[in-house]
């Protein structure tokens, strides 16, 4: 008798732990996103379920339900991604199940890319009062972010002795388990200086919890969590009264969008961002659309008086 689902659900997760090299917050995901499916089937057919019952009928009710449930487009599509990559992983081991081509990952609206200009990103910076700790540790969040184009997760797992101020880079490990060397910059440098200086204990994380009491024997229970991260974040941008909704990931698209209006090339802006192809950074080439009309306004003989 064959493995039901959840036994081969967790065959799936050791698979792109050991595999694949995803990042526990992957597994994480994944897990959530098949269990709630598995659940639901079996609440169905009330009983254990096998593959044989993972039908297109069953997954379509399924994706109604959670669109019933309120769950935006794109937050959906994340389950049917998990699930197109279960289904091909059973089909690489040779175990009968759905073709995992024959479910499409729903569309959603094009949305622009939020980033900050020069002015919003200064006033962003200048939010958090830095003659205390919590605030100096804000300050450096918010330089880090966008001097470094760090994912919030990779911000979070910063310890103290990755940072080396006097080359002002240092190395990280990103999505996939790729390694990328960043950059902090002369503006960023003085406030992580100061912070570092300032900073009486021994803790490894780099960013700590000001707000809960410490724990001396785990360092883990100190350091900030990217949800808290999120929030700070959010907290300035209201209080700069930006009219961009800005988190963490816009002050990644904000360095991108920085380069590339400076002249940086699209190869040299994906290795800083660490992005796998680089038609994730040709996101990014709208921000030429402000020098094409430069050059458009300075050379089209249209644009010529007389």
């Amino acid at each position: 008798m064959g493995k039901n689902l959840k036994e081969l659900k967790t065959d799936f997760l050791e698979y792109l732990e050991i595999e694949r090299n995803c990042s526990m917050l992957t597994i994480k995901n994944y897990d959530r996103y098949l269990s709630r499916l598995i659940d639901y089937v079996e609440k169905k057919i009330n009983k254990t379920a096998a593959v044989t019952d993972l039908t297109i009928k069953i997954i379509r009710k399924f994706r109604l339900n959670l669109a019933h449930s309120g769950l935006k487009p794109v937050t959906s599509g994340y389950y049917v991604i998990a699930l197109r990559s279960f289904l091909k992983w059973m089909a690489k081991n040779d175990i009968r199940a759905l073709a995992a081509e024959k479910l499409e990952v729903p569309k959603t609206r094009d949305h622009s890319l939020k980033f900050l200009d020069q002015d919003q990103i200064q006033r962003l910076l200048n939010q958090p009062v830095t003659s205390n700790e919590k605030g100096l540790r804000d300050r450096v969040i918010l330089e880090l972010l966008f001097s470094t184009g760090l994912r919030v997760s990779e911000l979070v797992a910063l310890n103290v002795d990755q940072m080396n101020l006097k080359t002002r880079e240092f190395g990280v490990v990103g999505k996939g388990g790729r390694a990328r060397v960043v950059f902090i910059s002369r503006q960023a440098l003085p406030y992580l200086e100061k912070y570092l200086w300032q900073r009486r204990d021994k803790y490894r994380p780099l960013f700590i919890n000001y707000s809960k009491k410490r724990v001396i024997d785990d360092d883990e229970k100190t350091r900030l969590t990217a949800r808290s991260v999120q929030r700070l974040v959010k907290g300035y941008v209201h209080q700069a009264k930006l009219t961009v909704a800005a988190t963490p990931h816009t002050l990644r698209h904000s360095l991108a969008t920085d380069l590339l209006r400076s002249g940086a090339d699209l190869r040299s802006v994906q290795e800083i961002l660490g992005h796998k192809n680089i038609s994730t950074t040709q996101i990014y080439t709208h921000v030429t659309d402000a020098r094409l009309k430069e050059v458009h306004e300075k050379f089209h003989q249209g644009n010529r008086e007389g």
